[in-house]
């Protein structure tokens, strides 16, 4: 195929509007918008005029753009999180190659049906593993598969949630709830399984896992505290968790700075100050953090125990200043820290005075998106499709990326169970 990629987008919201959809400016000799499809309406009419999509490839649902005839070459499907099999399916039938956000679902016999009917169809079917295209993580690998440090035998990593981003997401947002999306451990830590994974090139024989709701639930509201933040509420002052502090007032993100990217524009398409604090007073995102209906965790471990014997410790945790990854690799030669706050990559090796420093901001311009991660891996997407060619070792294939989810799914029955431990072959045999 020579051409460029005709895209279909299923679904609008911040990573198909805001991330995956600017790709085709990005690369327009390589990828053209030419159907979409959004229960949004506002969002499907304002992304048709941005990218001069005629009205009869615009759609009301995923569903409603599948059962049409094939609009594209490729479908990005950008869903919710149990939505994403159930519309992949018919869309590998109809022809589609597919981008998929992660993760692919909670649903185990759901992986492994993607899985087979991709191979049937002999389609690509590519999973949002953003972080393996970043820069950092990218020279990480070559580091840690020169040998280095030898052969890697522990590995302790932490996934720096950050206070308001767990408030946003996982306690007023839209993955607060496991019945109605994903355990914690699998929405937002499947990036941090599959990485585990890829970087030390070893496969999971059990997990076990601990964590819970410990802060954002009723009983633990301070007295004085309302329903909605904006509703009189009597300890909002020295709440860190309060709406208009976050969305309005922050440093970083807050509307009155000027700010009007995400998140904001989840809670409002078009974010000014007084359309975010509209939003706030009327809408979800102006909950109190100890009200709503969440139930996914706030802290979690895991515990990998590794086939070849050596093992792996994953902290997630949504009580930290900032978002932001740690790892250090603790090998037979030497060790390896990985800091994506500091863009460093330091290499120890024993017996030698000087730590080596990679400063990985001279490795790459573009640190847009995940560290740089998302741009990088729309346009390998693309240029798999183009070429012919099959994923790379840095390509998050689908039958890959499912070893990430019975890692995940197997740390959440773990917790669940108070900790016992969990055998993944037994996730994998189906026999769950």
């Amino acid at each position: 195929m020579s051409q460029k990629v005709k895209v279909a987008l299923a679904g609008l919201g911040s990573r198909g509007k805001d991330t995956y959809a600017k790709t085709a400016k990005l690369f327009p000799e390589k990828m053209e918008i030419v159907a979409i499809a959004d229960i949004d309406p506002a969002k499907v009419e304002e992304v048709a005029k941005e990218y001069q999509i005629p009205k009869e490839a615009c759609f009301s649902s995923a569903e409603e753009l599948i059962a049409q005839d094939k609009l594209a070459d490729a479908m990005f499907i950008t869903t919710q999180d149990k939505q994403h099999v159930a519309q992949a399916i018919p869309a590998l039938k109809k022809g589609y190659h597919i981008l998929l956000e992660k993760p692919i679902s909670p649903d185990l016999d759901e992986c492994r049906e993607i899985v087979k009917v991709a191979k049937e169809c002999n389609r690509k079917v590519i999973v949002c593993h953003v972080l393996r295209y970043t820069p950092i993580y990218s020279k990480l690998k070559d580091v840690i598969d020169s040998g280095v440090i030898g052969d890697v035998v522990s590995v302790m990593s932490i996934e720096n949630v950050g206070y308001w981003h767990q408030a946003h997401s996982f306690v007023r947002g839209n993955w607060r709830n496991s019945k109605t999306t994903s355990p914690m451990i699998l929405q937002k830590c499947c990036h941090d399984m599959d990485l585990l994974l890829w970087l030390t090139g070893k496969t999971c024989e059990s997990v076990s896992s601990f964590g819970s709701t410990y802060l954002f639930k009723e009983e633990c509201a301070p007295k004085g505290a309302t329903h909605r933040c904006m509703d009189g509420c009597k300890v909002k002052e020295n709440c860190p968790f309060d709406a208009e502090k976050i969305y309005l007032k922050h440093h970083k993100i807050g509307a009155e700075n000027g700010y009007n990217q995400w998140p904001l524009d989840v809670l409002t398409l078009h974010p000014t100050v007084e359309s975010v604090t509209e939003a706030i007073k009327t809408g979800p995102y102006g909950r109190c953090v100890y009200y709503c209906d969440n139930d996914v965790v706030d802290h979690q471990v895991v515990n990998l125990n590794m086939t070849d014997g050596s093992t792996i410790s994953h902290t997630m945790c949504g009580f930290t200043a900032t978002g932001s990854r740690y790892t250090k690799f603790m090998g037979t030669k030497g060790e390896i820290i990985a800091d994506m706050t500091e863009n460093t990559i330091k290499i120890t090796e024993f017996g030698k005075k000087d730590t080596e420093v990679i400063d990985v901001s001279k490795l790459a311009t573009d640190f847009s998106g995940h560290g740089g991660g998302d741009n990088r891996m729309v346009e390998e997407f693309l240029d798999m499709i183009i070429n012919n060619t099959e994923p790379t070792n840095r390509t998050t294939s689908v039958d890959q990326s499912v070893e990430s989810h019975y890692v995940a799914l197997g740390a959440e029955q773990s917790r669940v169970l108070g900790g016992a431990v969990v055998q993944l072959e037994t996730l994998r045999k189906g026999n769950c």
